[in-house]
């Protein structure tokens, strides 16, 4: 016996039958829905990113204040957001995703996310989001230039992100430099 087509012959059979269980389950088990699953990871960065930026001290409030993270205009992402915060803690706060509307106030807010479509809207208040100490991370191509401090990237199907220093520094926000490791790109002048 040739033993060298044996272990060919056992690869060959389980691709045959992991094709086949494919097919069985379906086309919803064989391509998974991309839309949500970019929606399940941005939000567990979002969840992510907490653990590796410090708040200028008293900016939280005391531990009883929770944690707050507002959603503008990213409804599958806030409510994936609500389903991996739950029951769990930031820095030894509860944790509340707040889904927000243009010109809602911010005064609450740790970390705001802009979905796509609505980080034209941070524009005009640029200036008065970096004077305050909130992680404001975006989903657009031009999100740093429009006052994202963090902006999901899609590379080859796969959720990135790049990070604008100015922006942090300017807010008295220190990123953990693991965090900076992992980013596509880091940006140290403005966009």
């Amino acid at each position: 016996m040739n033993t060298w087509r044996s272990p060919w012959r056992l690869e060959r059979g389980v691709a045959l039958w992991v094709l086949l269980v494919g097919l069985a389950c379906g086309p919803c088990a064989a391509q998974p829905d991309w839309p949500n699953d970019e929606s399940q990871i941005k939000a567990a960065f979002l969840y992510k990113f907490a653990g590796y930026v410090d708040w200028p001290e008293g900016f939280l409030g005391s531990v009883e204040t929770p944690f707050t993270i507002g959603v503008l205009g990213a409804d599958p992402i806030a409510d994936e957001l609500v389903q991996i915060v739950q029951g769990r803690k930031i820095h030894s706060r509860s944790i509340v995703v707040s889904r927000l509307k243009a010109g809602d106030p911010l005064e609450d807010v740790a970390i705001l996310f802009v979905g796509k479509g609505d980080a034209a809207r941070l524009k005009p208040v640029r200036g008065t989001l970096q004077a305050q100490p909130i992680l404001v991370v975006t989903e657009e191509p031009a999100g740093l230039a429009l006052g994202g401090m963090i902006n999901f990237l899609l590379v080859d199907r796969h959720v990135r992100f790049e990070v604008a220093l100015a922006p942090v520094e300017k807010s008295g926000l220190r990123l953990s430099s693991r965090l900076l490791a992992v980013a596509q790109r880091v940006h140290a002048e403005g966009r």
